[in-house]
Formats: structure tokens, C-alpha cells, sequence
């Protein structure tokens, strides 16, 4: 037997026995979630590659409900911010207040020292305050007067967009976009599904309670174990292949889309598509990733970093119609 077959073997041990956890956090949410198995399993990518993740999906699908029931299971804190037109960088951050008695200024620490963030219709909001909470996406830290504070890690933002309602609205620049490692799209959920949703909520009194089953600890010790989880050289020049083939479609015979892409995806799609590929491999328990994996995330990590012409839009052409494009002819390793 090989040294490498041997590495792998001890390593898919390893995977195996750290990923565990996984199951278990799958098991608590079914206490109160019904479906959105996807928002769960990509929200959960995001907290293992330390991404960030931008939500597109009409009211009542649950959102706030499934990140603070993921906050419980995982005992770490959680706040909810509701964006509006009127919100200041001060109600997010924080900021300094004088305190008359002692004479001195004071730090008066805002909602976004937390773990988990729900950042709710972000784009209700002004370029301002967006630009202060994204700063603390990027920074993981916060400036307040002449003091800057650490985030304290797992931090995670989920910030909601309603595609429904525009007016009003203040759409996140393509530069701020980028800065969220997946942008998912929430559907309704079955048939099936809304008949359970129905018998489970559709009653008064008390509800289904959520224990704390997995430390924060465990997130971070998961993001280190991450990074040795194996990838072919194939499997990575395939990520650079569907990243390039947004940037120049004609090296991969797709012609027919030049005219239809103003901007492709930049380095941060290759770099979030090899982590969530990774995240993903490891939420299956499996020590190596396989062109499957980076197929079932690629849709989430370059849906909003594509730009779409002028032409792509008066032909009803989205980013999604140029990423499946994309998927279905560059070849798969």
C-alpha cells in the first residue's frame, strides 16, 4: 500500500470522526425546520470557510427562524438587525457616548458584536451604513472613535435582499456584493413540506425547544481540519476553468455568450469555490473533493459576480442562465 493511500485513509478517519457534528446539528433544526435542507447546509458552509452568505427569497420562508435556531444549537449569540431607510452606522456599530458624571467618553458597543447576524432587506438601507457592516465582514473588527475591537469568531452575516419590493430600495454595488462568499435563492417550499409547516405551527401555547449540542469550538476547530481535506490538481484547474469562462468565454467555445457578459467573476470566486467545495466534501464526511462537489456550489458562489450586458437583459438572459451555460460545456475532470 502506498504512503498516499495510507495519508488518505488516516485522513478520511479524521474526517469522519471531526465532521460528526454535522449530523448532529441537522437533527436538532428538523425539531422546528421543515425542508430548507439547502439554506441550512449552505449556511452552514459559510460558517466553516468563515464566508459570508447574501439571501434572495419573499417574506415567510423562514429565514430569521433558521439562523436563530442555528445560533441556539451551536450556544453561540445572535442578532437581528432590520434595515431601514433611516438606520446610521451608530445603530450597527455603535459609538461613543459622554458620561457626565465621569467627565468622559464611553463605548456603547452596537448589535453587530455577535456571532450570527441577520442582516434583514439590507437594501433598505443607504450606501452607509451597507459600507459599515460590510467593513465589518471584510475587517472581522470594528472602529469606534479612536478603539478598534475583534469580532469574536465563528462570525457569520446573513443579510436577506426581498427581489419582490424595489421601491425604495438602495441595490448593493457589484464591488460590495462580491464580498459575500454565496448568494442563494429560496423557493417556496412543497407541498408536502407546507402540510407539515401548517400541523406544526399552526398551534398556540408552547413551541418545540432547542437544545445546545455543538460548542462554537467545534466550527473552528472544523475550519483547520478544512484546510487538509485533499484536491486533485484537476478538480482545481476545473474551478479555474468555470471562473474563466466567465472572463473569456470564447477560450472554452462559448462564443455565443461574449456578448452577453460586461463583467465576469474575479479572484474571490476561485478562492470561495475551492473553500466550499472543501466545506462541502467535509458536510458530506468525505476527505477529498470531488468535480460533483464543486458543481452542486458553484451555482451559489457565482450567481451575483457575474455582470450581464445590456443585450443579456433585453433577451431576458440572467447570471444564472450564463452559469448553467457555463456548467454544461466546460468538461467536467
Amino acid at each position: 500500500m502506498s504512503e498516499y493511500a495510507v495519508d488518505m485513509e488516516a485522513l478520511t478517519q479524521k474526517i469522519e470522526k471531526d465532521s460528526a457534528f454535522i449530523e448532529v446539528i441537522r437533527k436538532e433544526l428538523d425539531k422546528v425546520i421543515i425542508g430548507q435542507k439547502y439554506m441550512i447546509d449552505r449556511l452552514l458552509v459559510g460558517l466553516l470557510t468563515n464566508g459570508h452568505v447574501l439571501l434572495e427569497g419573499v417574506p415567510g420562508l423562514a429565514k430569521t427562524l433558521t439562523v436563530s435556531s442555528l445560533a441556539t444549537v451551536l450556544a453561540t449569540s445572535f442578532q437581528r438587525i432590520q434595515f431601514t431607510p433611516d438606520l446610521l452606522p451608530a445603530d450597527l456599530i455603535g459609538t461613543l457616548i459622554y458620561n457626565q458624571k465621569e467627565g468622559d467618553f464611553f463605548v456603547k458597543k452596537g448589535p453587530i458584536f455577535a456571532n450570527i447576524i441577520l442582516a434583514d432587506e439590507i437594501n433598505r438601507s443607504p450606501a452607509k451604513v451597507q459600507s459599515a457592516l460590510l467593513e465589518a465582514m471584510q475587517e472581522k473588527q470594528v472602529t469606534i472613535g479612536e478603539s478598534t475591537f475583534k469580532l469574536e469568531e465563528p462570525f457569520l452575516v446573513l443579510a436577506t435582499q426581498n427581489p419582490v419590493e424595489q421601491e425604495g430600495t438602495y441595490p448593493l454595488p457589484e464591488a460590495q456584493v462580491d464580498r459575500f462568499m454565496l448568494k442563494l435563492k429560496i423557493d417556496y417550499p412543497t407541498e408536502k413540506e407546507e402540510m407539515q409547516i401548517m400541523r406544526m405551527q399552526a398551534k398556540t401555547g408552547e413551541k418545540e425547544t432547542l437544545n445546545k449540542v455543538v460548542d462554537p469550538q467545534k466550527i473552528l476547530d472544523a475550519r483547520k481540519t478544512i484546510n487538509e481535506i485533499y484536491m486533485d490538481e484537476k478538480v482545481e484547474q476545473y474551478i479555474i476553468d468555470l471562473v474563466f469562462a466567465t472572463r473569456k468565454p470564447k477560450n472554452y467555445n462559448l462564443d455565443d455568450l461574449e456578448d452577453l457578459i460586461s463583467f465576469g467573476a474575479s479572484p474571490r470566486a476561485t478562492i470561495n469555490l475551492n473553500l466550499a467545495a472543501r466545506a462541502q466534501a467535509f458536510m458530506e464526511h468525505r476527505a477529498y473533493v470531488t468535480p460533483e462537489d464543486v458543481r452542486t456550489i458553484a451555482m451559489d458562489v457565482l450567481r451575483h459576480r457575474i455582470i450581464p450586458t445590456f443585450e443579456a437583459e433585453a433577451e431576458d438572459i440572467g447570471p444564472e442562465d450564463i452559469v448553467t451555460k457555463i456548467m454544461n460545456n466546460v468538461q467536467v475532470p
